[in-house]
């Protein structure tokens, strides 16, 4: 979150519409309801313009005190705030400068409640028109890290909103795009071919779900849960597509103003009303024994829609994790026909009927054979703001939960944790 800070240098005879000119200037900012912060401080002594010495002795008969007003605020309101003021301010000088926020904590809660949208929202998204072919929004998916976009009209207002999920049902792509993202350029152009007769109007989802730049972070997120959205298109008060808020938008904020939970539990400070891991976790997640055989992990993610399991033994202890990625790394080299398992509309069981070489192949490796064992894991207790730590930095969207002797318990997701951390 980039900020800037506006002082004002005046003095205690200023006035705006009767008021002291510091009290009128605090009042109004106040109103605003934004996640700025203002101090007025009173000097001992000083000087003005026209040689008047200010000062507290009884020597000096002047008593009208210098008057230090510093606003700190954040980039994105520094051009609404600075108009107000210059208007307000008649006697005095107003300066400014960027400033370096290294934190910006509020007591008892993540983030600052007056947060508005566009001081974090990614801004000039990437976006496609109505008439784009489905082909060429592949093709950008396929290129970046996220995995929507924005539909806009004539007018750049957002009519609609693609996500992977409207490829995959509606534009019969065969697969996700992070594993089209693997394959050879000649699998991936034939793809594509096929969804180039569509345009992004037949497949999108309308009308699109926005958000106002000037709502709150906390209107954002009621609205992801309740439309059960991962982003927002970010509009401006004409409705022209000025940015895009998602859930990394939001973790990476609360991340940054969030307390160090870490160096409190180190300094052995308790901090009282914390969600744990535990509370948000879910239980029903699909698992594996090590022995069990790669044609059946591929049946469990086909079946289950799920793009990973979690390998544990008989005891329960948590031994690794496989993701449909893994697999097709795995096996495409050496055995080009498993994409017929991933690329195709076939029941995961029929697939395997293409091809009995491969079916062999896949009954004899195992899930221990396959799974990556250097997995990032969370244990039971730990905090809900740890986790989103994890997920941010190592950009993982589930984390697999332990308990306190290595035995796993469940998952949680980036849905579970914003669901919970603004609750309230």
């Amino acid at each position: 979150m980039q900020y800037k800070v506006i002082e004002i240098f005046t003095s205690e005879e200023a006035r705006w519409q009767g008021k002291r000119l510091y009290t009128a200037v605090v009042r109004s900012l106040s109103d605003l309801k934004i996640a700025a912060r203002c101090i007025v401080t009173r000097g001992i002594e000083g000087f003005y313009e026209n040689g008047e010495i200010a000062t507290s002795r009884l020597e000096v008969l002047s008593y009208n005190m210098p008057v230090r007003v510093t606003i700190i605020v954040p980039a994105a309101e520094f051009e609404g705030i600075l108009s107000k003021v210059d208007e307000m301010v008649t006697d005095g000088i107003i300066t400014v400068r960027d400033v370096e926020v290294i934190s910006h904590k509020t007591h008892g809660v993540l983030m600052p409640r007056n947060t508005r949208v566009l001081e974090i929202m990614t801004r000039n998204p990437k976006r496609v028109s109505a008439t784009t072919p489905v082909s060429d929004v592949a093709k950008l998916l396929l290129s970046s890290t996220f995995t929507g976009l924005p539909v806009v009209d004539e007018k750049d207002r957002p009519v609609g909103v693609i996500a992977q999920g409207d490829l995959i049902y509606k534009a019969d792509l065969p697969m996700r795009v992070g594993l089209l993202a693997e394959a050879d350029r000649q699998k991936v152009d034939a793809i594509l071919d096929t969804l180039a007769p569509k345009q992004a109007r037949e497949i999108m989802t309308h009308p699109a779900v926005v958000i106002e730049q000037n709502g709150l972070v906390t209107e954002a997120v009621d609205l992801m849960l309740k439309k059960k959205v991962k982003r927002l298109p970010v509009v401006d008060e004409a409705g022209k597509l000025v940015g895009i808020i998602s859930r990394v938008d939001i973790f990476r904020t609360v991340m940054t103003v969030c307390p160090d939970w870490g160096a409190f539990q180190e300094k052995g400070i308790r901090v009282q009303g914390l969600h744990y891991v535990s509370d948000i976790m879910r239980r029903d997640t699909s698992t594996v024994l090590p022995d069990t055989p790669v044609e059946e992990i591929m049946r469990v993610i086909g079946c289950n829609d799920i793009q990973r399991v979690c390998v544990v033994d008989k005891e329960g202890y948590f031994r690794g994790l496989i993701s449909d990625r893994d697999l097709l790394i795995a096996f495409s080299e050496r055995h080009p026909g498993v994409w017929d398992y991933f690329a195709g509309k076939i029941p995961f069981t029929e697939r395997g009927k293409r091809s009995r070489e491969l079916k062999d192949h896949l009954r004899a490796k195992t899930a221990s054979d396959v799974m990556k064992t250097q997995v990032v894991t969370v244990r039971e207790d730990t905090s809900i703001e740890e986790a989103m730590v994890f997920m941010l930095e190592k950009a993982l969207k589930r984390l697999p939960v332990l308990d306190s002797e290595g035995k796993f318990k469940g998952m949680i997701s980036r849905d579970s944790v914003l669901r919970t951390i603004f609750a309230s």
